[in-house]
């Protein structure tokens, strides 16, 4: 990386012989790169799909080891990771947290179950 400013990578580096090049900044590429590595992990991302499948009721933390197969505390921490990275949003209500998944969660799960189509097509 030559800098963490946000400029973007549009220029070919090198003697010239490089065409390749990306519109992203710094920043970006790091918030991309955050989403993927929050999702990146078989129990973060079986969490965010029990999540995404509790509609808008959301889900709450305590249903949820039973079935990822986990403890409560490995669920917490996948939870906040996910919360972290922008995809699930949590309200309290009483000694419970309820997740829901972000629409973020949500286009970044459509497009992984049409790519799995588009596969099996």
């Amino acid at each position: 990386m030559e800098s963490d400013t946000d400029e973007s990578t549009t220029e070919p580096t090198g003697d010239g012989c490089c065409t390749a090049s990306h519109s992203l900044s710094e920043a970006a590429l790091r918030d991309d790169v955050g989403v993927l590595s929050a999702v990146g992990n078989e129990t973060r991302y079986e969490t965010l799909r029990y999540v995404a499948g509790a509609g808008q009721e959301g889900a709450c933390v305590c249903e949820l080891p039973p079935l990822v197969g986990v403890t409560q505390g490995t669920v917490s921490n996948a939870l906040s990771r996910l919360y972290e990275a922008g995809l699930v949003d949590r309200r309290k209500e009483g000694r419970w947290r309820y997740y829901t998944a972000t629409n973020e969660a949500m286009g970044l799960l459509s497009m992984l179950d049409e790519r799995r189509a588009v596969d099996n097509e």
